[in-house]
């Protein structure tokens, strides 16, 4: 390839496409020794500026689905570890759903003109990414803020407007600096642009610099000590090599060590830690031993299991039973859950938590109440398949060492990538939040880390301090600011004690967690509005 050769392509807007791509890949978080999210403070630019001259939509789209794609491919690539066909479904249809704010773009440039295009981007980006993740088909994984998990000294805002004002953030960052970039750009107009990028950058450290400092004196309220237990069990041979009763010891055994040591007030046990029904009559044995094990301890359990629900075929909504299996034994159809149980004393009533966000075709396959015919898409992980969607926000009350009663949530997995439910939680009372999981499908990759990252988001938007437990890693307690306060490595067989902060303010985001997003959803539609109505009144 000659030189000319290289210069078309890059006219093409093809190179430019792939180094935004990159850039915005590399951005998320990864390894904890890899922090390159300043990255995405620059990488649209390429992009953007690549768009100043292009007339022709179908290149557009091309370079935009190139650039997204390529987004996809470096930051989940992981997906694949735990099923190839879904990480590559996964990769492309997500490369899609992302190009979409980017294709708004482009309109508004047609109708009005690149500048005023680039100062809509934000407004469409965020009302996009809130619009789509929304949806059952949504994977809000790559949502733009979530690159800034870990930049914790300068995202102490997200208590006033969530991750959709990082999202905003990031892109007006790179919306300045394309304009600062551009050919034409006036001096006086760069001197403007430049002062509005510096004050972005300390406006934000100062802000963060201010919230963290009031940790210094924020007095310490009640307190609730909790143990996650991390049982390193491989999930792709969780069944060969261990049985129903080996899968229950284990944990119940690593807590009686635990408890021994010290004295919590609630055990946390990792998603699907039990994967059978223990709540049905033909588990009840196994059940009665869990009991009489946590009367030994003295504390609250959580954990994870598989929740099966009996329905009279006259109660089934619609006589819609294409989602549910018919048991011939109690001649009822049933749904199972993907869920978690809190037992609080030993003779307690238990609380159980249907998992309400699942994972598209991995867990459920998207709309398949409607139409039956779609299961045969699901995409199994292990004979894990089609769980029921639970609909309730359940609380969980807990009965502290002093006396006291707090209040908390369970999140499954997945669920913590979605600020509005989480918000939801706590505006029902959640003093503290909880999360299981099981990681271990994703190997030794950067995918558990890149989940917890974006778990720390939800800690710093309703500021409530958070225990997770994870079935391979990563474990950890992780305090009001989003920072990790103690943790227990990834592949490893351990346990870990230690308190947590029980909160009842609510944060500004909690009380209005839709607020910025809504506004940015109408600031796009009014800028779609008024180009159409511009050209409009050219054309007459």
């Amino acid at each position: 390839m000659n030189f000319r050769d290289v210069q078309r392509v890059w006219s093409a807007g093809y190179v430019p496409a792939l180094v935004s791509g990159m850039l915005l890949g590399v951005s998320f978080p990864s390894y904890p020794f890899i922090r390159l999210e300043v990255l995405a403070w620059i990488a649209l630019v390429p992009l953007l500026l690549a768009s100043r001259n292009e007339r022709e939509f179908r290149r557009f789209f091309l370079q935009v689905y190139l650039a997204m794609l390529v987004f996809c491919s470096v930051s989940i690539w992981w997906i694949s570890l735990a099923t190839l066909g879904g990480g590559l479904l996964t990769i492309v249809a997500q490369a899609l759903f992302l190009a979409v704010p980017l294709l708004l773009f482009f309109l508004l440039m047609s109708l009005r003109g690149w500048r005023f295009a680039l100062y809509a981007l934000p407004f469409l980006w965020v009302g996009w990414e809130w619009a789509y993740i929304q949806q059952d088909l949504s994977f809000g994984w790559l949502t733009l803020g979530n690159s800034q998990a870990l930049l914790t000294p300068m995202i102490q805002y997200a208590d006033i407007t969530g991750v959709w004002g990082i999202s905003f953030w990031v892109v007006l960052f790179n919306v300045l600096v394309a304009d600062l970039l551009a050919p034409g750009t006036g001096r006086s107009r760069q001197a403007a642009l430049a002062v509005a990028l510096a004050v972005m950058v300390t406006g934000s450290l100062l802000h963060g610099w201010m919230v963290l400092r009031q940790d210094d004196g924020h007095a310490a309220g009640r307190l609730v000590s909790i143990c996650v237990v991390q049982p390193n069990i491989d999930p792709f041979s969780k069944w060969t090599r261990y049985n129903s009763w080996d899968l229950l010891d284990i944990p119940m055994r690593m807590t009686d060590a635990a408890v021994a040591q010290s004295r919590p007030d609630l055990v946390l046990w990792p998603e699907t830690a039990i994967p059978f029904h223990i709540l049905d009559e033909r588990f009840r044995a196994y059940l009665d031993v869990l009991r009489e094990r946590q009367e030994q301890w003295g504390a609250g359990l959580l954990s994870g299991f598989s929740h099966i629900e009996y329905t009279d075929p006259a109660d089934i909504p619609g006589g819609r039973t294409g989602m549910y299996r018919y048991d011939e034994r109690s001649g009822k159809y049933t749904m199972t859950y993907n869920a978690s149980l809190f037992l609080p004393e030993p003779d307690a009533e238990p609380f159980v938590y249907r998992k309400m966000k699942l994972v598209p075709f991995a867990e459920r396959v998207p709309f398949v109440e409607y139409f039956p015919w779609l299961e045969r898409f699901t995409l199994s992980l292990a004979g894990i398949r089609s769980w029921g969607k639970g609909a309730e926000y359940t609380m969980m009350p807990l009965t502290t060492g002093s006396g006291e009663t707090v209040r908390f949530m369970n999140m499954i997995c997945y669920e913590s990538i979605f600020p509005g439910l989480v918000a939801g939680f706590v505006q029902r009372g959640a003093e503290f939040l909880t999360l299981v999981t099981n990681d271990g499908w994703y190997a030794k990759s950067y995918g558990p880390y890149q989940h917890a990252a974006i778990g720390r988001l939800r800690c710093i938007e309703n500021r409530r301090a958070m225990a997770r437990c994870a079935n391979t890693g990563l474990s950890m307690f992780i305090d009001r600011y989003g920072r990790s306060t103690a943790d227990i490595e990834w592949w490893s067989r351990r346990t870990l004690t230690a308190n947590l902060d029980c909160e009842t303010p609510l944060t500004f985001y909690t009380r209005c967690p839709r607020l910025v997003p809504l506004l940015c959803l109408g600031g796009g539609a009014g800028a779609v509005l008024f180009a159409f109505l511009f050209r409009f009144r050219q054309q007459t």
